[in-house]
C-alpha cells in the first residue's frame, strides 16, 4: 500500500484511500500536470488535520471548543488554485529560511551568496519559490497516525548553496497534541531554518479578531528590529514594555496607539528570545487562550526563538475556507524558530549545517478547553 502513496496517479484514481489513521484524496493538479494529495489524520477524539503536498500546507485543523463542537482554527482555502494563486504563506511549510535574512545577503566560508529581495530590501521565508510553494514527496509514517514529508532542494535553490535533503513529519497524537518534527542535511555548508505558517483563531476560521485571545511568550527577551524588521542583534528585556507576555493577557491589551517597536511592523510581527535551561531542550514557548470557545493551545518547542505576527496585513481582500474574508488581525502566527537574520548576526544561535550534520527540531501543539 506504501507503493500507492509514492506513485500520485494511483493515489489520484480513487476517491479517498486510507492508512491506518491517515487517509489520501485527490486536490487537484500542478500548472505542469503534476498531481497533488490532501491527506487526512484523526485521531480518537476527533481532532482532525488535513494537509497537502503542495508547500506541506496544512489546510484544516479541526479542534473541540469547550462544549465539545469541533471547529477550524486555521486560516486557509479549499481549493489548491487558490493557494497557487497565491496567500500569505496560510499553513505552509517554510525554508530554507523562515523569516527574514536583511538585504538577502549573508557570507559563508569567505563567500558572499545573494539571495532573493522578496520582501522589500530583504528575503523572507526562503525567496520567490520557497518550500511553502514546492510539491514534496509524502507518505504515511509507519505505525502512527502522521504524514512524512520530504524535499531535495538542489545546489544554488534560491541562491543558497548546498543539496538540502529536508523532512518533516506531522503526527496527530491521541493525547492531543500535534508534533511536527524537522530534519535536514546538506552537501555543502548551508543555512537553515525551518518551520511552519499556521494563521490561527482558536475561536475559528472567520469568526473575528483575535486581539481577544490571551497570550503567554515564555520569554524575559525578544530582538528588536529596525527599518524593513530586521532585527539591530540586540537582546532587549521585554519588562515595562508591550513586549512583556510573560502573564497571559491580551493581544489588544497594549498594542494600540501603535508606537515604538510596534509602529514598525504594524503590530507585533517580531521575534522572543525563549526561556530555556539548555539550548535545544523541549520546552515552553507559549500558551493560547480564546475566551470566547475555551480552546488553549500550549507551544512546546526546542527552537530559540517563537515569531508571533498578529496578522497586521490581513486587510478583508482575502476570501477563505468556507466563503469567509479575513479581515484586519483574524489570525495570528506563532512561528517556532532561530532568529531572523541569523547568519549576519554573530551574536545569534547560529542556522549553520554543515556536511555530516543533522538539523533537528520538533515543535508540539497540545489542545485542550477551559
Amino acid at each position: 500500500m506504501r507503493l500507492l502513496l509514492r506513485t500520485p496517479i494511483l493515489i489520484l484514481t480513487a476517491a479517498t484511500l486510507s492508512w491506518g489513521g491517515v487517509s489520501v484524496a485527490p486536490f487537484g493538479q500542478m500548472p505542469d500536470g503534476r498531481l497533488v494529495s490532501l491527506f487526512t489524520l484523526v485521531n480518537e477524539q476527533g481532532i482532525t488535520a488535513k494537509i497537502t503536498n503542495f508547500g506541506g500546507i496544512m489546510t484544516e485543523l479541526q479542534v473541540p471548543d469547550r462544549d465539545g463542537e469541533l471547529g477550524d482554527i486555521v486560516l486557509g482555502h479549499d481549493t489548491l488554485e487558490a493557494y497557487l494563486e497565491g496567500t500569505p504563506y496560510f499553513g505552509a511549510l517554510i525554508g530554507r529560511y523562515g523569516n527574514r535574512i536583511g538585504g538577502g545577503r549573508f557570507d559563508l566560508e569567505g563567500e558572499a551568496y545573494q539571495l532573493a529581495t522578496n520582501d522589500g530590501d530583504n528575503h523572507l521565508h526562503g525567496g520567490e519559490q520557497g518550500f511553502d510553494k514546492v510539491l514534496w514527496r509524502a507518505e504515511p509514517d509507519s505505525g502512527k497516525t502522521a504524514l512524512r514529508l520530504s524535499y531535495v532542494s538542489g545546489d544554488g535553490e534560491e541562491g543558497y548553496p548546498g543539496e538540502l535533503t529536508a523532512t518533516v513529519v506531522y503526527e496527530l497524537t491521541d493525547a492531543n497534541e500535534l508534533i511536527i518534527r524537522y530534519e535536514a542535511t546538506t552537501t555543502d555548508p548551508t543555512v537553515v531554518n525551518l518551520t511552519q505558517h499556521n494563521y490561527y483563531n482558536l475561536r475559528g476560521q472567520g469568526k473575528g479578531s483575535i486581539v481577544d485571545h490571551e497570550l503567554l511568550i515564555n520569554a524575559d527577551r525578544f530582538t528588536p528590529v529596525g527599518p524593513g524588521l530586521i532585527p539591530t542583534g540586540e537582546l532587549a528585556g521585554v519588562e515595562g514594555t508591550a513586549m512583556d507576555f510573560r502573564r497571559s493577557r491580551p493581544i489588544g491589551s497594549r498594542l494600540e496607539p501603535l508606537s515604538g517597536q510596534l509602529e514598525l511592523g504594524g503590530g507585533y510581527d517580531h521575534n522572543w528570545v525563549l526561556n530555556k535551561d539548555e539550548p535545544g531542550r523541549m520546552s515552553l514557548a507559549a500558551r493560547l487562550y480564546d475566551p470566547d470557545s475555551g480552546r488553549e493551545m500550549i507551544i512546546e518547542t526546542t527552537e530559540p526563538g517563537l515569531q508571533f505576527y498578529s496578522g497586521n496585513f490581513l486587510d478583508g481582500t482575502i476570501t477563505g475556507k468556507d466563503g469567509m474574508t479575513y479581515y484586519f488581525r483574524y489570525g495570528l502566527c506563532l512561528e517556532t524558530q532561530h532568529f531572523p537574520d541569523s547568519p549576519n548576526q554573530p551574536g545569534f544561535p547560529s542556522t549553520r549545517l554543515d556536511p555530516g550534520e543533522t538539523y533537528r527540531s520538533v515543535t508540539r501543539h497540545t489542545f485542550s478547553t477551559q
